[in-house]
């Protein structure tokens, strides 16, 4: 059922005024549809509208002729009926389109009884409601409302199920196009007609090809497309959408593109997330000047870049960082030599001084010593079966950020969790708070707790060489 405010409606029309009245006789139109309909719990969305012979001309959708309309109603309804739809006429499109404006798609839909009530759906502003096309009924009841309410302002788009398929787009994947050549296919193009469009969502669906279609809503502000594998598409094709604000682009393994073509959107973009794709190249530094930009995540691109690059007026909005470890200070970046790492640590700590929370992300980073590098060596392992712990401590080739109070430092570790690690010394990169000062008593509390891992590698700073791990070991009491 609609639930009406008919004082609300009267301050959202201002000088297009409805009386009470008229606004009654509306509501009791549309309660009365709906209970002439059927239970709303028992029937999906996408029962409702399937393409059929009972769309009516110019393609508009005719309740009372549709075969899954309800029985005939008694004759008392059918004089109530006729009574309302006369009430109906009297307000003008616009009128209606304004009340139209307060419902859910489903609603209006139902309401679409006469030719004023259909030309007010197509000029209502639908509130951002999702709708989502999750197989076949909801693709069909997409195709009605594409032009009957074109103004939807969000939609979802999943897969088609069984032996169906949407419309092959532009170089299509060869294997999908040719085991699915017998599947009835639907042309998803006609999403194009949802000009006002603001957010949109396409996961899972087997759309196999390129459909510049998909990046041509010029009011789009959220755009989400996750584990599409065989969607073709490009950074390039945003230019058609030039007031995204969030966007983001998960798993999918045919995107490509450079960062730099995401400049099309510095002025508005506010969170960009690409993860799991590849084929995404270029620089993240390409990015430094959005004005907006809150919310960075590259993780698993091929982005590159030194996070030592970035300097004070760069990523004036930052808040959450997210770089893959081909950036230098990236996710699992991984340092070929001992000697590089304080001077990055330095440029990390002037980068967290500036950005707090940017701290955040960056201490889930896991940097570590590459296999590669001339210092790392190998080790012997042996676990303590009867203890469960590592009878003799791996080299600490990984890195940890430790915060004590308002101090910052850095330290070699082993890999584990806190509790669980061999820490060298802290290379602190600010001083000791003055005893006096109010944070002191913190600084104190919070040092005895991140200096209880050093224990077996006190006395290093930086990583013992092999001959100096393979004496400390010695010197180990036997179990």
């Amino acid at each position: 059922m609609c639930n009406f405010d008919s004082h609300v409606f009267l301050v959202s029309f201002n000088t297009r005024f409805l009386s009470l009245d008229m606004i009654e006789n509306i509501k009791n139109f549309i309660i009365l549809k709906q209970t002439m309909s059927f239970d709303s719990e028992q029937t999906s969305f996408g029962d409702l509208y399937p393409l059929s012979p009972s769309t009516g001309a110019g393609g508009h959708f005719d309740f009372d002729m549709h075969p899954y309309a309800p029985p005939p109603a008694s004759e008392s309804m059918n004089e109530m009926h006729l009574a309302d739809e006369n009430n109906a006429e009297v307000v003008s499109a616009d009128q209606v389109a304004i009340i139209f404006s307060f419902l859910p798609p489903k609603d209006i839909m139902r309401a679409r009884v006469c030719t004023t009530w259909r030309a007010a759906a197509k000029k209502t502003l639908v509130p951002m409601t999702g709708f989502s096309i999750y197989g076949l009924k909801s693709f069909n009841a997409m195709r009605v409302m594409a032009s009957a309410l074109p103004n939807l302002q969000q939609q979802s788009i999943s897969n088609i199920n069984g032996r169906h398929k949407y419309i092959d787009g532009e170089d299509p994947d060869e294997r999908r196009a040719r085991d699915t050549a017998n599947y009835t296919t639907h042309d998803i193009n006609i999403i194009s007609n949802f000009l006002k469009l603001r957010n949109l969502e396409i996961r899972g669906a087997h759309l196999s090809g390129r459909y510049p279609v998909l990046f041509t809503f010029p009011q789009l502000r959220k755009l989400s497309i996750k584990k599409c594998l065989y969607l073709k598409f490009d950074l390039e094709m945003l230019v058609g959408t030039p007031l995204l604000k969030e966007l983001r682009l998960i798993d999918n393994l045919h995107l490509t593109g450079n960062l730099e073509s995401s400049r099309a959107l510095r002025d508005t973009l506010e969170k960009l997330v690409i993860r799991f794709s590849r084929n995404i190249k270029g620089n993240f530094m390409d990015l430094a000047d959005f004005p907006r930009l809150k919310y960075l995540d590259l993780v698993n691109t091929s982005v590159t870049g030194d996070i030592r690059q970035i300097r004070g007026h760069d990523f004036p909005a930052l808040e959450n960082l997210s770089l893959p470890e081909t950036v230098r200070g990236g996710a699992c970046y991984k340092f070929q030599h001992i000697s590089d790492v304080p001077s990055f640590m330095h440029a990390i700590y002037i980068l967290v001084q500036r950005t707090p929370k940017v701290l955040i992300k960056i201490d889930a980073f896991n940097w570590s010593l590459s296999e590669a590098s001339p210092n790392w060596y190998d080790w012997d392992e042996w676990y303590d079966w009867e203890s469960e712990t590592m009878g003799i401590p791996p080299p600490p080739f990984y890195l940890r950020l430790v915060r004590a109070g308002s101090r910052r430092g850095w330290s070699w570790c082993t890999y584990g969790d806190e509790d669980e690690r061999y820490s060298c010394e802290i290379n602190w990169l600010n001083p000791e708070p003055s005893s006096d000062s109010s944070g002191y008593q913190t600084y104190i509390e919070e040092l005895q707790r991140v200096q209880r891992n050093v224990n077996f590698y006190r006395g290093y700073y930086e990583i013992p060489t092999e001959d100096e791990y393979h004496r400390l070991c010695e010197e180990l009491p036997l179990p």
